[in-house]
């Protein structure tokens, strides 16, 4: 069984068909599911989807690029939303805080860029409080990320660099501190020179396999609305890279998985 730790089935492009898809993900041979929250909307709907499918868990986050637009967490401010955020973690499906960080793409001046590193912090220390892993974005940010991941590790926070987009060299530094790197659709295409590179580089102990659905479908599907039956192609492009069988890289990634997100028994679901 493939293990997909990280699917945003709560979003909108899936309401015709959720519940179908949902459903047949297990015959599918995927199982479990790790669905991830942005916003304070999405983190509540996973827990929803956790709490309604046996193989469904939940993250619980805000994505970075969320903070300036969410009307919630306006309301609430960062005080309120950590402790809204606390509640959802206390749930016995909740394994993880995320997905957290920071996005400079969209996100250019100075002041919000500090309350992106603020709400990455906040969010850390709550990771670090109910002893939960993390689930990492990072896009344009690498030395900022890096240079925070490693005040995490110092505090003994686990965690995954979700859809890594950087170099080889920096993957390294994540693994050398105990972190997981992301791997999904994006190793397909073309032009993912770093992110094959990467994978070639770091151990297949490292490696965690990804969608983001409903983003990021791979070769061939590219540009079409993505799920977790696509991650065979990832597999497939992995054991190409790494001269290794699908099966393996299907196996060693699932135990990884287990090995980061502990609340999961490994028996459960079978």
């Amino acid at each position: 069984m493939i293990f997909e730790t990280h699917a945003h089935y709560e979003d909108h492009k899936f309401d015709e068909d959720r519940e179908a898809l949902l459903a047949s993900l297990p015959e599918c041979g995927i199982s479990p599911v790790i669905n991830v929250g942005s916003q304070l909307a999405t983190t509540e709907e996973s827990v929803e989807l956790a709490k309604k499918y046996d193989y469904i868990y939940a993250a619980v986050g805000i994505h970075p690029s969320e903070i300036e637009t969410g009307d919630r967490i306006k309301e609430l401010g960062l005080e309120g939303t950590i402790a809204r955020l606390r509640e959802l973690a206390s749930y016995e499906k909740t394994v993880s805080i995320g997905e957290i960080g920071l996005d400079y793409y969209w996100d250019k001046e100075p002041q919000v860029q500090a309350r992106q590193r603020e709400w990455f912090r906040a969010q850390l220390s709550l990771a670090k409080e109910v002893n939960l892993p993390v689930v990492i974005h990072s896009r344009d940010a690498a030395e900022d990320t890096l240079s925070i991941m490693r005040e995490a590790a110092a505090w003994g926070i686990r965690g995954v660099i979700h859809c890594y987009s950087y170099s080889p060299e920096i993957a390294k530094e994540y693994v050398k501190m105990g972190y997981f790197i992301g791997v999904g659709g994006v190793v397909t295409f073309k032009n993912a020179k770093k992110l094959v590179a990467t994978v070639e580089q770091i151990p297949m102990e490292s490696i965690l396999l990804e969608t983001d659905c409903p983003y990021m479908a791979p070769e061939p599907h590219r540009g079409s609305r993505n799920d977790s039956r696509n991650i065979p192609y990832v597999i497939e492009k992995i054991a190409q890279i790494k001269g290794i069988s699908p099966k393996e890289v299907e196996e060693v990634a699932r135990e990884n998985a287990f090995r980061l997100f502990s609340k999961i028994e490994k028996n459960y679901p079978n």
